[in-house]
């Protein structure tokens, strides 16, 4: 496995049906129409409103409108879903042409994806932001196309902090210290800990990162159950959890959802989130800060470990031998002004530098965007270019939260992350 760890799962909403979109008819597996391309694309959206459809819409309609011999067949397919389908449609022979979703390394290491320098110029390659392009890559050659991403932040409630008089910590003992501070306020959740099987992953890369710690060694294999990551849950069992600053749900059993929920219900001090949730508090009335997450005091208030940035993945498949249609695709769709409008519609980050630049020069950013946005271009993300990762994560996702309870034993609990994690690296 590489050093570098970057790309993620998506960091966007479910919908709960399948939605066919489409430029020229029926969404199904097989399509026989000359000059057709299939794109299967994860859907953001969370309601009939605010689905990706207008988007693929107006997309699709314009790019067949400058390229009349190709039409564009796009179906959406929920977030919890879109991995096992394309999985089924790639393992039954009927592989879209191109698919937006949260993994490309296993179908990389299948052999089943045309590589970037075989779909875009040398200046288009380049025009990716370096840590996205890198956890794209396998080896040195990048099959995940970078489309739209995020980063993570501490988000802190400026009400329930101007109550209990604190500021914004820097180091685990004021993290604690303003917790405390807020419990004795009420507060619900001083600081909520979704460490619950929906997307524990993140937030145990967030404190492990912030400890010196992380998921990978400096020689770029697993070291989930490194000395620095025993620390990092030993002190949050002891100090955060035990102390009973986590609030009345049990860390593995909080999931993300539920705590972004809470917090937007005002019932939150602390946590750590994305851009969207930012927007959707201050609709609802919520005075939101971010800052960096807090470090060790072992690093010391000085340090500045990477943030956690997470991406979503645009790839193409060669079993139809559409190379060229889909690089006049890929040309188009990754255009500042469609990739800007699709980030900006679900409040994410694009993924190419000249986008970020025409993001930033618009003077449409606010100031929390820009500080995702700072962040991003120095963030770490998870090991997408490891086949082995989507069985890695699960393991973590289902598991590290039993570090934290009454209980745990955070050392025992990592060495059995990291016994399955080698597992599935040696059955790959």
């Amino acid at each position: 496995m590489r050093r570098r760890i970057f790309g993620a799962p998506a960091t966007a909403v479910v919908l709960a049906l399948l939605i066919p979109l489409t430029a020229c008819g029926d969404s199904g597996d097989a399509s026989d129409s000359e000059g057709t391309l299939r794109l299967v694309a994860a859907e953001y959206g969370d309601t009939p409103a605010t689905s990706s459809k207008a988007f693929w819409d107006k997309a699709t309609a314009d790019f067949t409108a400058a390229h009349p011999g190709i039409k564009v067949e796009v179906r959406l397919v929920p977030w919890a879903d879109i991995d096992r389908e394309v999985s089924r449609m790639v393992k039954a022979g009927k592989a879209p042409d191109i698919a937006l979703m949260g993994s490309y390394s296993d179908f990389a290491a299948q052999g089943k994806l045309y590589s970037a320098d075989e779909l875009l110029s040398v200046t288009s390659e380049a025009n990716f932001l370096q840590p996205l392009a890198e956890a794209g890559s396998v080896g040195s050659t990048l099959y995940g196309l970078p489309f739209v991403a995020s980063s993570r932040l501490l988000f802190y409630n400026q009400a329930h902090f101007d109550k209990a008089g604190v500021k914004p910590p820097r180091t685990w003992t004021e993290l604690k210290s303003v917790a405390t501070a807020l419990k004795n306020k009420g507060v619900k959740f001083p600081y909520a800990m979704p460490l619950g099987p929906e997307e524990a992953h993140a937030e145990a890369l967030i404190w492990e990162l912030s400890n010196g710690g992380g998921y990978a060694d400096s020689s770029g294999n697993y070291s989930l159950a490194s000395e620095q990551n025993v620390k990092t849950w030993s002190w949050v069992k002891e100090h955060m959890v035990g102390a009973g600053l986590t609030g009345p749900t049990p860390p593995s059993q909080l999931n993300r959802a539920d705590a972004f929920a809470a917090f937007l219900r005002g019932e939150v001090g602390m946590l750590n989130g994305y851009p969207s949730l930012a927007h959707e508090a201050r609709a609802k009335g919520i005075s939101v800060g971010t800052i960096e997450m807090p470090v060790s005091d072992d690093l010391g208030a000085g340090a500045t470990p990477p943030t956690v940035g997470v991406a979503d993945w645009m790839m193409a498949f060669k079993q139809n031998d559409n190379r060229k249609p889909i690089s006049q695709f890929l040309d188009f769709i990754y255009q500042d002004k469609n990739l800007t409008e699709f980030a900006n519609r679900y409040h994410l980050l694009p993924s190419t530098v000249s986008a970020q630049r025409a993001v930033a020069g618009s003077g449409g950013i606010d100031r929390n965007d820009t500080q995702f946005l700072t962040a991003l271009r120095g963030a770490q993300l998870y090991p997408v270019n490891d086949p082995a990762w989507v069985t890695v994560s699960d393991t973590i996702k289902r598991n590290i939260g039993r570090a934290v309870e009454p209980n745990g034993n955070p050392k025992a609990v990592l060495e059995e992350i990291a016994a399955k994690a080698t597992e599935a690296s040696k059955n790959r």
